[in-house]
């Protein structure tokens, strides 16, 4: 009875809800455990990101990331799969790293981690933590075991039915012979300015990691109806005329069949993100004054994700190479969203906190080029 009423918890709500309802389940019998956090590992950028956490005592550490390589205590777990023990904190810690200096500062005085693996690949890790020294005995850490695989799967589990997604909807531009309309690298920029955005702006709306990292892994998908747009208007060189700009624009309600098609009607009861993915493809066109596309919707109407999807796609378009315009510079790019945000047009936050990563943003541009300019399709 006890195990199925902890299927049930791990199987309802976002991952945030759900880690928070194990915690307090936890608490019950384990009542030392202040924290559990976990973070994702994304091998590409070798970059640990927080994502979740359900924090009882202490401040939460949220938007941020750091690279793997630089921490030889997780990079030594990650390759052994063992899990680690400090029995006091402040005496086994002396990096002066932002998350060291963070986690002094919390009171915390031992923990736990534990590396979490998927078909043998690094996913992350799961920190336990506790404001009592030497907290994590042999029988704390067995207590432990039930709720690091729960936590485990729920995590593996969600990620699994957002990359089959993720595939599905690339296997439909495969199907469709239409591989180019957008480029890997116009979605690897856009998934990260659009995260640079989410990331900064969370703390004022209240957003958490994982809206962060939902931002970031459905951004992608955002004009994924274009697969549904015939290549003579999709990869046009030239201006569109009238007739052919209302058939480029259909490609909005036709991304949002195919994510409805995608995710159907008994997957969204099991996938708390669908109204994120839907509001990214179904509103990244609209404009906050009401000028934009396909409702016309204005203000707060418009959802905070596809504004900054919104943002981070004008951008692209913008610097990035096509037949049918130059290349702007950065600078050029900033100084033309500041003028669509002082119209009104655009998220005024959004865009600011954008240009306020330049050094971040002018990476992504360089590290991720397309390998074909001359083949991407319109915005």
């Amino acid at each position: 009875m006890y195990l199925a009423s902890l299927a049930v918890i791990a199987n309802s709500g976002t991952l945030t809800e759900r880690l928070s309802a194990l915690h307090t389940r936890l608490l019950e019998t384990v009542p030392i455990v202040d924290r559990i956090a976990c973070a994702l590992y994304e091998a590409k950028d070798d970059q640990l990101k927080t994502f979740i956490n359900s924090t009882r005592t202490g401040e939460a550490i949220v938007g941020y990331e750091a690279s793997l390589s630089n921490s030889r205590a997780l990079s030594q777990l990650a390759q052994s799969g063992d899990f680690r023990v400090l029995d006091d904190i402040a005496s086994a810690i002396h990096a002066d790293t932002a998350h060291s200096q963070w986690l002094k500062a919390q009171g915390y005085q031992s923990s736990f981690t534990v590396p979490l693996f998927e078909h043998g690949k690094l996913l992350g890790f799961i920190f336990f933590d506790s404001c009592q020294r030497a907290a994590f005995t042999p029988q704390v850490q067995r207590d432990l075991v039930l709720y690091t695989s729960l936590i485990s799967m729920m995590i593996s589990s969600e990620m699994a039915t957002i990359r089959a997604m993720i595939e599905s909807t690339k296997l439909a531009r495969e199907l469709t012979e239409l591989r180019d309309f957008e480029t890997g690298a116009h979605l690897d920029r856009m998934a990260r300015y659009s995260r640079l955005i989410a990331r900064a702006i969370a703390p004022q709306r209240g957003l958490n990691d994982e809206f962060v990292e939902g931002v970031y892994l459905f951004a992608p998908m955002h004009d994924i109806g274009k697969i549904g747009i015939p290549d003579r208007i999709l990869l046009k060189p030239g201006r569109l005329d009238p007739e052919e700009r209302a058939i480029m624009d259909s490609h909005v309600a036709k991304g949002v069949e195919i994510i409805e098609r995608i995710i159907g009607k008994e997957g969204e009861r099991h996938f708390p993100e669908s109204d994120l993915l839907r509001n990214i493809v179904q509103h990244h066109h609209e404009m906050l004054d009401g000028s934009g596309y396909p409702q016309g919707i204005k203000g707060d109407a418009i959802p905070v994700e596809a504004r900054i999807v919104a943002v981070a796609d004008i951008f692209d378009a913008l610097t990035a190479l096509r037949p049918y315009k130059k290349e702007w510079s950065l600078d050029e790019a900033f100084a033309e969203l500041q003028r669509l945000a002082d119209e009104g047009k655009l998220d005024t936050e959004c865009v600011n906190a954008l240009v306020a990563q330049r050094a971040a943003v002018a990476d992504i541009h360089t590290r991720y080029i397309d390998s074909h300019p001359s083949s991407a399709a319109r915005p």
